[in-house]
């Protein structure tokens, strides 16, 4: 999975760091694994005799043994910092193709994913990048190669029993390393989840701050987020506890091979077959070697659970994409903006239709609204314009150009929307209306804010438009949140509006001022309106009524009213109920009402 990061094509400059890298990596194991020897020879020659001592000889091996463990230290962090880039070069690459391809992912993937698990997957598959790399390159690869050497190393200066204990014990605690971790696993995967379940709710938690206010539920909160941690908590206390029995047996097979291998030292010794400085050497050796082995459960344990954790990643990156642009489709060319729907039928599920095979055409330039009850399939038309989705039948087509057989960033680059619910980003209100077309200037962004009606409201901020509109802009309230809306999309300057119930979600006043700045920015436009207030479409060239997925009714309000149908229903039930808010002002105002009769007096 990483080999095309780690030896990236057209890039040579990363392909020679590699090669100096294992080269330093070699350099670093042959420094290290002859610093033992050098130590031995030494002490043969200080074992002598004072009178036959040769001190320079004695001075030169000991020269050597410090020089050797300078070259380790200093091949190693060479080898360290020249695969850095390669290192990191491959944890970008990987890291931003996942967050791209996030965002090319279908919207049905993001209303089902969860924010706070979707993070974690890719921090932790980064960070398993990371790990993977630098265990495996240089603890995992040294390791072998030095206990190649060292078994040499023994067979030459010892015998075959010396190097054939070595290697035995090697394989014993490499298998009872891998084995121990196996079973550890488990608990360490428990604690992924239960960590990614307690981040999981409390993002989910701090995003909807508001709601746990509204209705009092911080302590439920509070309790749903102990129950994860509680659960981490288990999983931490089993896996330390694995932990210790690990550690334990690895003392005491380490324990035994190096005092068999010393053992044979010393018969060899009392026997003249060795050297005292010989069995000096086969300590240090093992003793050597036990440096990174003790580290192997470790490595063992971060490099599986690395595996995991960018298998996770790598299993995001290969989510496929619904949503994909024909080959060689070429971008859409809007010059009047006519919008048609033909006979489209939708269903987010096989056993659910959304939209029953409907046919409506925008004239260039025109507007026309749809309006209908909650669940009517209103909203599903603005995501098929965008091309969330992929219709079933029929066809959606804007200048003839069917929307499939277009680039999906051309055609939405053409489209503006104000959606229902405006998110903003945590960030000033200049990022934010300067998003709807990056790169825009101080003063085509102060000109949409001044279109958008909302230049006054800034001004009175006392930082103007580095002021912060806090997490998803709650620090303004819906009336201003949906005129940076608006602010962005005539900065955008796109042919195609969509207004998608712009202005459902606000006060009467509200509402007015608002639709004032919506009816200057959709001027000469293409505009589709999704509405569910009626008096923000009474000037439609044409109203589609839409219930249950079909359109019931079609025409001018005027026309519609006069029907005497279901748009004349809808109409007349707001009528009253608008009518009603405004008697409800009055007697509220009415200084002889008391407070608290004034409702009741209106109904």
């Amino acid at each position: 999975m990483l080999l095309p990061y780690l030896w990236p094509k057209g890039n040579p400059e990363l392909r020679l760091r590699v090669f100096a890298a294992l080269f330093f990596l070699l350099l670093a194991t042959a420094a290290t694994s002859v610093s033992p020897l050098f130590y031995g020879w030494a002490v043969d020659v200080l074992a002598k005799s004072p009178a036959g001592i040769a001190l320079g000889l004695a001075l030169a091996w000991i020269g050597a043994y410090t020089a050797s463990r300078i070259l380790m230290q200093l091949f190693a962090q060479l080898r360290d910092g020249i695969f850095a880039k390669v290192q990191y070069h491959a944890m970008r690459e990987v890291s931003v193709q996942t967050f791209a391809h996030v965002h090319r992912l279908s919207l049905r993937f993001h209303l089902e994913r969860k924010t706070g698990g979707l993070s974690r997957i890719i921090e932790r598959g980064i960070k398993g990048i990371d790990t993977l790399l630098s265990f495996t390159l240089f603890s995992i690869f040294p390791t072998i190669l030095l206990l190649v050497f060292y078994a040499v190393i023994l067979f030459v200066k010892l015998n075959l029993a010396a190097s054939a204990v070595a290697v035995a014990m090697v394989g014993a605690y490499v298998w009872f390393t891998f084995a121990i971790t196996n079973w550890r696993i488990q608990f360490r995967r428990d604690m992924n989840q239960s960590d990614q379940d307690a981040n999981t709710k409390a993002v989910d938690s701090l995003l909807n701050y508001e709601t746990v206010k509204y209705f009092n539920n911080e302590e439920h909160e509070t309790r749903r987020f102990d129950v994860s941690m509680a659960k981490y908590s288990r999983a931490s206390i089993q896996a330390q506890i694995s932990l210790s029995v690990l550690n334990t047996g690895q003392a005491i097979i380490m324990a035994v091979g190096l005092g068999a291998v010393m053992v044979l030292a010393a018969y060899g010794v009392k026997e003249g077959r060795y050297t005292v400085g010989a069995l000096v050497a086969a300590n240090a050796i093992l003793v050597q070697l036990y440096i990174p082995l003790n580290l192997l459960g470790t490595v063992y344990r971060e490099i599986t659970q690395s595996l995991v954790d960018m298998d996770a990643m790598f299993r995001l990156l290969n989510q496929p994409q619904e949503v994909k642009d024909k080959p060689g489709a070429p971008p859409i060319k809007v010059g009047r903006g006519e919008i048609r729907f033909d006979n489209v039928v939708f269903a987010y599920e096989p056993a659910r239709t959304v939209l029953k095979g409907i046919s409506f055409t925008v004239p260039a330039g025109g507007t026309v609204a749809v309006v209908g009850p909650s669940g009517a399939g209103k909203s599903t038309i603005s995501r098929i314009l965008y091309r969330f989705y992929e219709i079933r039948s029929g066809s959606v087509t804007i200048d003839g150009q069917d929307i499939r057989d277009v680039t999906q960033a051309s055609l939405r680059a053409a489209i503006g929307i104000v959606p229902q619910d405006t998110v903003l980003f945590n960030d000033t209100v200049r990022y934010n209306i300067a998003y709807g077309r990056i790169g825009a200037n101080e003063a085509e962004i102060k000109e949409a804010a001044r279109h958008a009606q909302i230049d006054k409201f800034i001004g009175e901020l006392p930082l103007g438009y580095e002021s912060m509109v806090g997490e998803r802009g709650l620090k303004l309230s819906g009336g201003e949140k949906q005129r940076v809306a608006i602010a962005r999309t005539i900065l955008k300057n796109p042919p195609i509006l969509l207004l998608d119930e712009a202005t459902s979600a606000l006060d009467t006043g509200t509402e007015r001022e608002i639709q004032s700045a919506l009816n200057e920015v959709s001027r000469d436009r293409t505009t589709l309106v999704i509405a569910h207030r009626l008096s923000t479409v009474v000037d439609a060239d044409e109203i589609l009524v839409l219930d249950h997925g079909e359109i019931i009714e079609r025409g001018r309000h005027n026309e519609l009213v006069a029907a005497g149908g279901h748009y004349a229903s809808m109409w007349n039930k707001q009528k009253e109920a608008a009518a009603a808010r405004e008697k409800l002002k009055e007697v509220e105002n009415d200084p002889d009402v008391a407070p608290g009769v004034a409702r009741v007096a209106v109904d």
